[in-house]
């Protein structure tokens, strides 16, 4: 798994942030980008947006994803401050 956007500022959180955390930020957020619930004007960029954010729950959401998500994080973190 490459790490492509960081789901922690995707949801909105800390990166030490809770379940209750994740899930409260998830839905919020889904509720806010949820296709459904958009304009036909900006129906692409909710679809764009909520898959985002659909990607960041299921990572953060599940502690073995979410620790190897963290791993690659901060290993790429460290390749760019050497």
């Amino acid at each position: 798994m490459a790490v492509k956007r960081d789901y922690y500022d995707v949801l909105g959180i800390d990166r030490n942030a809770d379940e209750k955390t994740i899930k409260k930020a998830y839905r919020k957020l889904a509720k806010k980008y949820h296709p459904d619930v958009s304009s036909d004007t900006n129906r692409k960029e909710f679809e764009e947006k909520f898959k985002k954010i659909n990607e960041a729950y299921t990572t953060l959401s599940d502690d073995k994803q979410r620790k190897e998500y963290d791993k690659k994080l901060k290993d790429l973190e460290k390749e760019h401050l050497e």
